[in-house]
């Protein structure tokens, strides 16, 4: 039976009920002798007052001195806390208990499953914050050699984070590549920094469509969104997995090194301005391509105020065409 949450003083009233002020009242007094005394000293009905009482029997809040159940007397807030915390930590390593159970009897089975003539799917698929976070410890704990991160967002970063950090001190190789955007956060910056110094590899490209992780060249791991909630799709399957790991060594080779805490959009001018004039020569607006950039409308705005200055264009359409003469190949 799961435990409910119980009422507290304080607390927005359960049901019309009047215990807030049943308990001030006892601890005014000192007990309460008589409910029905009570009762039409606080001008409530006689129902109300049973009702108030019981509740705060319940949270251990008032205490029952006699067998006749007529006199209560106030307990100490911090007592009654503390007898029902302990009855809910007492019920939480009661459940850890059954949870490692379950696991022990159902872990019988993994060695049929995993060895039997029909083989596992090849993608399986998880939602929910908690359910992503323990896959993404389990591939790490068994990970023995490598792991490639492609981080297209900061909504992924949390994720992620859990999943490659702890590696670094089992001397595990770690490279990661997120966004240019990543330069643009003092705060952000010196996380990297952090990972970096730990012996993580970092360099940044202007977009990355979508966050992925390949632990050992074998399990592909795929993010994305559902109903607002993280949800992963891990992939076991080798075609798969070499064509991200071919796609994360073209990246790499093109990329920019992320080296110290004060490398700034400076190193990456160039390419955020390339990136930015071909999504404005497709007539993407503003909003568009900040947000395939993964930067604010206000960064994405300034770097394009930039670019007009640079080409001497008069209208963001002008500067479009410009640019694409500019920096794409045969002015496509």
């Amino acid at each position: 039976m799961m435990t409910t949450i119980p009422f507290f003083p304080g607390m927005a009233p359960v049901g019309g009920d009047h215990a807030t002020d049943v308990y001030r009242y006892a601890a005014r007094k000192g007990a309460i002798e008589a409910l029905e005394v009570a009762a039409v000293d606080l001008g409530i009905g006689l129902h109300e007052m049973h009702e108030a009482v019981a509740h705060l029997v319940e949270n251990r809040l008032l205490m029952m001195e006699d067998r006749a159940g007529r006199r209560f007397v106030p307990v100490d807030p911090e007592v009654a806390a503390a007898s029902l915390v302990s009855s809910v930590e007492r019920e939480i390593y009661q459940r850890r208990e059954l949870i490692d159970q379950i696991r022990e009897r159902i872990s019988v089975f993994r060695q049929d499953y995993t060895g039997g003539t029909s083989a596992p799917s090849a993608i399986e698929y998880l939602v929910g914050s908690m359910e992503v976070r323990g896959f993404l410890k389990t591939a790490g704990d068994s990970c023995r050699d490598e792991v490639l991160v492609l981080q297209s967002s900061l909504t992924d970063a949390d994720e992620l984070s859990q999943a490659y950090s702890p590696l670094l001190g089992r001397g595990i190789t770690v490279r990661i590549i997120c966004q240019h955007r990543n330069r643009a956060d003092l705060a952000t910056r010196m996380r990297m920094k952090k990972l970096t110094d730990a012996g993580a590899s970092v360099c940044t490209v202007s977009h990355i469509p979508r966050s992925a992780v390949v632990f050992d060249r074998s399990l592909v791991v795929l993010f994305g969104l559902s109903d607002g909630e993280t949800n992963v799709a891990r992939v076991h399957n080798h075609g798969v997995a070499q064509f991200l790991l071919d796609l994360f060594n073209h990246l790499w080779e093109t990329a920019t090194p992320l080296e110290g805490v004060e490398a700034g959009y400076a190193d990456v001018a160039d390419d955020l301005q390339q990136a930015i004039a071909a999504l404005m020569a497709k007539g993407y607006t503003d909003e568009v391509v900040a947000r395939k950039l993964g930067m604010s409308v206000r960064s994405c705005r300034r770097h394009i105020a930039t670019l007009m200055r640079d080409l001497d264009a008069t209208s963001r359409f002008q500067a479009g065409v410009q640019a694409a003469r500019k920096f794409l190949p045969n002015g496509a």
